[in-house]
Parts: C-alpha cells; sequence; structure tokens
C-alpha cells in the first residue's frame, strides 16, 4: 500500500484525455510533454499509483521533478494548462536606466558641440559627461552605443 501522498493529483476525464494527447502527438515543447507525462503518472483518479522512483523511472526524470509539477499543480488549483505550461514572467528582471527622456537628453547632447579640446564626441567621452549630469543615471559606454545606435545618431 503506497504512503498517502501530501498533495494528491487527481485528474477530470477531459484533463486526461487532453493530457494523453498532448503526450501522443509530440507537437509541443519536450519540457511540456514530460510534464503532462508526470501529470498522467501521478493521477490517483484511475486507482493506485505507483511509488514515486518507480514514476521517476518511468516518465525518465526524477523525484524531484515529480515533486516539482504535483506541487506546482496544487499552486495552480488543479489547472492542467498552467501546470504543463511554461510560467510567464510579469515583468523584465532589472528595468532599463534608459527611458524616453533619457533617451533624449542623451542624443541631444551627442549632437550638441563637443567641449573645447576636443573635435567630436566619443561615447568615452559622453559617458564622462553622463556622469556629470544629476538628471541623467550614469551609463555606461556601451549603452550610450547601443541608445545611439538605435537612433541612427553617428558621432561626427
Amino acid at each position: 500500500m503506497p504512503l498517502e501522498k501530501k498533495r494528491p493529483v487527481r485528474l477530470t476525464g477531459e484533463d486526461r484525455e487532453w493530457l494523453e494527447r498532448v503526450v501522443r502527438t509530440g507537437v509541443r515543447p519536450a519540457s511540456m510533454i514530460r510534464r503532462a507525462r508526470v501529470l498522467l503518472e501521478l493521477d490517483t483518479s484511475v486507482g493506485e499509483v505507483a511509488s514515486r522512483p518507480v514514476i521517476a523511472a518511468r516518465a525518465g526524470v526524477s523525484i524531484e521533478t515529480l515533486r516539482l509539477v504535483a506541487m506546482r499543480f496544487a499552486e495552480t488549483g488543479g489547472d492542467v494548462h498552467a501546470t504543463i505550461a511554461r510560467k510567464k514572467r510579469d515583468l523584465p528582471p532589472v528595468p532599463s536606466p534608459v527611458t524616453g527622456e533619457v533617451e533624449a537628453r542623451l542624443i541631444a547632447l551627442a549632437c550638441s558641440q563637443p567641449p573645447p579640446g576636443h573635435a567630436r564626441w566619443s561615447l568615452r567621452l559622453l559617458e564622462k559627461h553622463v556622469a556629470l549630469i544629476e538628471d541623467i543615471p550614469d551609463l555606461d559606454h556601451s549603452t550610450i552605443g547601443r541608445v545611439l545606435k538605435k537612433r541612427n545618431c553617428v558621432l561626427t
């Protein structure tokens, strides 16, 4: 008799049918098919479920993957689509320091006259002048170059 599961997976007939179709057709990403196979193996609605090591060997995954898929199924409230699909990121990990206003100020600076003693602006010279301006965050010369290239600004 297997142990009582912390997070039992109970699939409806529709969900089970859809998961079997995902596994059988093979037109989805491999990770999605793997998670679908794990959910089908963990399903307690069809009867007895084998032990975790047996399921892991049958599905070709680690026991940790079984645990994570079962936990994700519980977190999504039994939503099979959300369990096997990739999570969507809400925001980028680090917001870009270059906003529209910063970009406009940077382009205006690059189009202005270079400081005395210099024939033209260089990226490193722009970097030094941007560091002196309080309204603009400190930007690396490579970031400045990317912004200017994006807007087809040529330093002449």
